[in-house]
Formats: C-alpha cells, structure tokens, sequence
C-alpha cells in the first residue's frame, strides 16, 4: 500500500508529511468504512519512520478492531528531509507534539480523539500530547518512552554513532529514509549535545489524566525500567509492563504480547471500565 502526503505549515515554513491509512482487514473485505471504530496514531522512534513499522500497525489494528494512522516525522522517511543547516535544540520532541502533531491533525480533519501508540521518542511525544492536549486525547500506549536522560541511554547513541561512520547502517536506513543524513544526525546530534543531559519531561507528564500504558524490556540498551517507574510515579494511574527477554523494540522483540496488551488496555477503557 502506497503512502500518501499532505503539507502543513510548520513554523511559517510548507513540511510534507508522509502518512498511511490502516483499516482492519475484515472491514476492508466487507467494503465497510469502520468509521466508528477508534483511531490509534503511531509515533516512531527517533531512527524510525512509517515504513519502518513494517506490518505491526496492521496486525494491532486487525487485532483490536482499531483504525491507524502510521505517519513519518519531518526528517524522516518520505516526509520533507531536514535542512543540512537545521539542527535540533533541546526542545524537538516538544514541538513535535505541540506544533507539528496538532498542524497534522488538523490538516487531515481528525475530529475524533485518538489513541496515540509511541515508542521510544515516540513514546516521549505521545506523553508531552497526552499532557497537553488530554481533552483531545483518549489515552496513550508507549513503548521504552523517555521521560529523561541515563547514561545508558547515552552510551548505546554514542555507539550508534560509530555504527553509522564505520559500517553499513547509513545503507540500512536509505531503505526507510530519502536522506538517511536528516535523520541519523538530527537525532544522534541532540541526544549527544552535553546539554541534553539535563532534558527531562518527568513534571510535564504529571498533567496526564487519561488512561495511560507504558511498557519497556527488561533488556533495554537505551534505557532502565526507571524511564515507566518514573511514569508510574508521576502519573499514578499508569498501567506497567515490564517485558522479559525484551529489548529496545517491544513491538519486534515481543509483538504477541504488545499486542494482547495494548488490544485489552484499549477494549477496556473503550468500554468504560478504569479497572486496571
């Protein structure tokens, strides 16, 4: 299934968006619509990019009877590349989710409130939304989120580095992005800028007051369970799950699970029922 694109203005400046509808299947063969079924937007990591999903957006769709909206970010995938001249401050998952989130919606008319499903700096936006925009939001679902910086998390960025000017991961990424450059380095750049240590969203994220996720591997490389038991205490209704023989990808590592998760967690709170 081939993307499409829509423009928005971003800081006084035209970015195309990269993005793709999901329908669960049984709907598409019936020629239903499905239009009263729930919307789950999927945020990508900060390597990441609607291709890169691979068929896990359609999976969890078919599995919780849900629409998807899968999009790339500016600087990813197919959407407008960053300028060779841009660079990312301390605040870019912050404007992702205040700016550009908002512009998309928008310009793809979404009235209804969606169910944003985040991993890693995904994870990150999809909780500077939620604590935002909460009257428009239904609830969130991140994956290995970051709520602040660890010297773990650090390390392993600072290896990507290496990987991507000593071996073949820039030809890996030219699969999923039209300028591998825009993104590896905007994101490798601001996660290794020294100030960056100091990034945190951990008193943002107290203002969430809808139904809330957050699951990370107990094999982690970018980040310890305290990155969700951080959440967990800051926004106390937060449901855990800690996954063993997991790492950095739940949804690749332990998709089964991610799924029958995400798929009850939704269901659930759908229906009404707070219960965790």
């Amino acid at each position: 299934m081939s993307s499409e694109f829509v423009s928005v203005d971003w800081a006084g400046r035209p970015v195309r968006i990269e993005h793709r509808w999901i329908a669960p299947t049984l709907r598409q063969a019936q020629g239903e619509r499905g239009s009263e079924a729930p919307l789950v937007v999927f945020l990508h990591e900060g390597l990441g990019s609607l291709a890169m999903w691979k068929d896990f957006p359609q999976r969890l769709c078919d599995a919780a009877n849900l629409r998807g909206l899968v999009y790339s970010r500016p600087g990813y995938g197919r959407s407008t590349p960053r300028a060779a001249d841009e660079a990312w401050d301390l605040d870019f998952m912050h404007r992702q989710a205040h700016e550009v989130l908002p512009a998309l919606f928008a310009a793809l008319d979404i009235r209804d409130k969606p169910w944003l499903f985040g991993h890693s700096d995904g994870g990150s936006i999809a909780l500077l939304y939620a604590a935002k925009f909460s009257a428009q939001t239904a609830g969130a679902i991140v994956l290995a989120p970051h709520i602040l910086v660890e010297d773990l998390s650090v390390q392993s960025i600072a290896k990507a580095r290496t990987a991507y000017q000593q071996t073949d991961l820039r030809q890996r990424l030219a699969k999923y992005h039209d300028d591998p450059d825009s993104a590896f380095w905007g994101w490798n750049d601001i996660w290794l800028h020294p100030p960056f240590k100091q990034w945190s969203i951990e008193r943002e994220i107290a203002a969430i007051d809808g139904p809330l996720l957050a699951m990370q591997g107990m094999d982690d490389e970018y980040g310890t369970l305290e990155q969700i038991h951080g959440i967990a205490r800051r926004v106390p209704h937060t449901e855990l799950l800690e996954l063993p023989d997991c790492g950095h990808s739940p949804h690749k590592d332990q998709a089964a699970r991610v799924i029958g998760a995400t798929t009850s967690f939704i269901q659930r709170h759908s229906n009404g029922d707070k219960t965790p």
